[in-house]
This record gives C-alpha cells, sequence and structure tokens, in this order.
C-alpha cells in the first residue's frame, strides 16, 4: 500500500503503522485521518496481519490535531462533526479490532495522539516519551477517547489533575502508575517492541480477540452478566483450530504452532 503521510509495513505476521509527518511531530492533517482510518481497517481485513504496532517517525509519536491545518476553518467548524468524522471512527475501530494493538511510544504523545496511544491494548515507551492530555490548554474539553480511557487507566484523580493542569507526565511516572506495560532506551524500544509483537502474532489470534471483547463489554457489565458472556465466548474459542492445536501440543508436550484459526 502507498500512502503520503503514514508508513505501513507487515512482516511475520505484525503490521507497523508508523505516522510520518514528524516536522510536526506527526499531528494529524485531514489526509493523515484518513490514511491511519485506512490503514488500520486494511490491518482489521488481513488474515496475516497478527499484531498491530503503532508509533511515529522522528522525535514524536503524535502531537494530537496539526492546529495549523485547522486554522483556517475555525470560525465555520463543528467542533462534534470533526470528531465524529475523524478520530472517534479510528479509536472506535481500534478497540474493536480482534487483534493485539501496541503503542509504541516513541516521543511525546499529546491531545488526540494520547487518544491514539491509550486505545491500544499494550504501550510501550521510550525513556524520554512524555504524555500529555492538552486540551484545557487551547482550552478545550478532552476528546479521542481520553476521559474514557485515563480514568480507568490510572484512576480519576491524576487522571483529572493531569488534564486540569495540562501538566506533561513523564514515560518513568505512566510506567509507575500502570500507563504503559513497560520502557526500554530509546535505541531499543523499536526491537524490544518487536519481539513482543511477533511473540503475540504467533499467539492463537481468535483467543486474544475474543479476551479483548471480554474485557471491552466487562467494562459496562455486573460480574453475573460477565460470567455469562465469558461463557459464550468460550464457546466460540473452544471451536477453533488454535485450540484443539494448543490441547494436542500439551498433551505431545511440545511447542503449539498457533496460526490464527
Amino acid at each position: 500500500m502507498t500512502y503520503g503521510t503514514i508508513l505501513y509495513d507487515l512482516s511475520d505476521g505484525v503490521a507497523t503503522l508508523t505516522l510520518n509527518r514528524p516536522e510536526v511531530l506527526n499531528a494529524f492533517n485531514d489526509e493523515m485521518v484518513r490514511e491511519v482510518a485506512e490503514a488500520v481497517k486494511a490491518a482489521e481485513r488481513d488474515a496475516a496481519v497478527r499484531c498491530l504496532v503503532i508509533t511515529g517517525a522522528g522525535k514524536g509519536f503524535c502531537a494530537g490535531q496539526d492546529l495549523g491545518a485547522l486554522r483556517a476553518r475555525f470560525e465555520r467548524v463543528s467542533f462534534r462533526e470533526h470528531l465524529q468524522q475523524t478520530y472517534n471512527p479510528i479509536i472506535a475501530r481500534l478497540r474493536a479490532l480482534e487483534k493485539p494493538v501496541i503503542g509504541q511510544i516513541n516521543g511525546a504523545a499529546a491531545g488526540a495522539g494520547l487518544g491514539l496511544a491509550l486505545a491500544c491494548d499494550l504501550r510501550y515507551a521510550a525513556e524520554g516519551a512524555k504524555f500529555r492530555m492538552a486540551f484545557s490548554g487551547i482550552g478545550l474539553a478532552p476528546d479521542s477517547g481520553t476521559s474514557f480511557f485515563l480514568p480507568r487507566l490510572i484512576g480519576y484523580a491524576r487522571a483529572y489533575e493531569l488534564a486540569a493542569t495540562n501538566a506533561p507526565l513523564t514515560a518513568a511516572t505512566a510506567h509507575a502508575w500502570g500507563l504503559v506495560n513497560g520502557l526500554f532506551p530509546a535505541e531499543q524500544l523499536a526491537a524490544g517492541v518487536r519481539a513482543i509483537a511477533v511473540k503475540l502474532a504467533a499467539a492463537p489470534t481468535k483467543a486474544l480477540g475474543l479476551t479483548k471483547r471480554a474485557m471491552n463489554r466487562a467494562f459496562q457489565m455486573t460480574l453475573d452478566e460477565a460470567l455469562d458472556y465469558e461463557a459464550q465466548l468460550q464457546d466460540i474459542a473452544g471451536r477453533t483450530a488454535d485450540h484443539h492445536e494448543g490441547v494436542a501440543a500439551f498433551l505431545e508436550k511440545r511447542p503449539p504452532v498457533f496460526k490464527g484459526e
């Protein structure tokens, strides 16, 4: 696939989507929004993709909305319509994507860029990366799923403080608070994430997808409802080829070879 504002690569079952506007810290313009949406849809539909990694080119992960690109439309823009046509579909599709999604946070993640990072299932950051809500700094409320994900990851008080003060969050503190799963020196981040992604791509893809589906739904369920839903999903997982391979490998005392089927 050929894109103008992103790079997309697939190897060893891992699709890597790289935001590629490094001159503006990979801030979103209309073209990049459209291309990211297309790439995520392609990863969803391609059976060869069993794990998706999202990262940024250069020094930043994603600085959010490119305000320069939007400035000419400020007077006539409907923020609701803008979000419904841009970031909301991307965030929703990432959460519905029944394959592991890893955020490789190589630098600053702010605003909608933070929302993109939070929508990933796992996040690994360079030691120098920083996170910032950014919205209150320009007189806006949170969007791009940040008000949903951030309190669930780090708690309400910490999330509200970050939103209200617009203070940056260092990678070390983000790790301590559970916002990121692990840290790497900047020069080791890509290799470290790649190793994790390849391992996940070799895992039973359908089982991991059902796991994600269960955890997404559990946010809105009682315990009894969650137990019943788990039973439904286990019925699906139990009929997959990967389940049969896993049992056979266990009984034969050998490593399983999962095919994502």
